[in-house]
């Protein structure tokens, strides 16, 4: 079986960013993939499922309602490795594209207060599992350490 272009990238050199990951066509338009990376791979322990289970509920409500590319979002999802969450968009975008986005989500996540929305037994299967402190705590951290000043090579996989 031929090696999927995820497993391509050298996760030993892979930082913490904002990745273009793939563009696909999808009919007449581009899906844009994008690796949300906010672990070292390898060097930093993983986020605990809690912690990622609060985030991807927290910026899967953000995104889908927001005014510019609430009708672009597709889908905002966990890394099974726990390191990340993939955003996929419809339109054909650059990491740099999404910066001011995704440092409004994780500034959404980061001063959220009140109830998780989706955290209950009827609207998610596993809604006990989630830890918003944490997710907070995770959210800042990315924005201080990544996102408010980020470099060029966090915009593009390292080679």
């Amino acid at each position: 079986m031929e090696k999927i272009t995820s497993f391509t990238i050298d996760h030993i050199k892979l930082q913490p960013g904002i990745y273009v990951s793939r563009k696909d066509k999808a009919g007449d338009s581009v899906v844009t993939t994008f690796d949300i990376r906010m672990t070292s791979p390898n060097e930093e322990p993983v986020m605990n499922t809690a912690e990622l289970h609060t985030i991807e509920h927290l910026a899967a409500t953000f995104l889908r309602n927001h005014p510019k590319f609430g009708s672009k979002m597709l889908y905002w999802g966990p890394m099974g490795c726990r390191t990340g969450n993939y955003l996929l968009l419809i339109g054909d975008y650059e990491s740099s594209d999404i910066v001011p986005l995704m440092t409004e989500t994780f500034e959404f996540i980061r001063d959220f207060e009140g109830e998780v929305p989706g955290a209950a037994a009827k609207d998610c299967g596993n809604y006990l599992d989630m830890n918003l402190p944490m997710a907070k705590y995770l959210a800042g951290k990315f924005l201080k350490e990544v996102l408010y000043d980020i470099k060029p090579d966090r915009l593009v996989y390292p080679q």
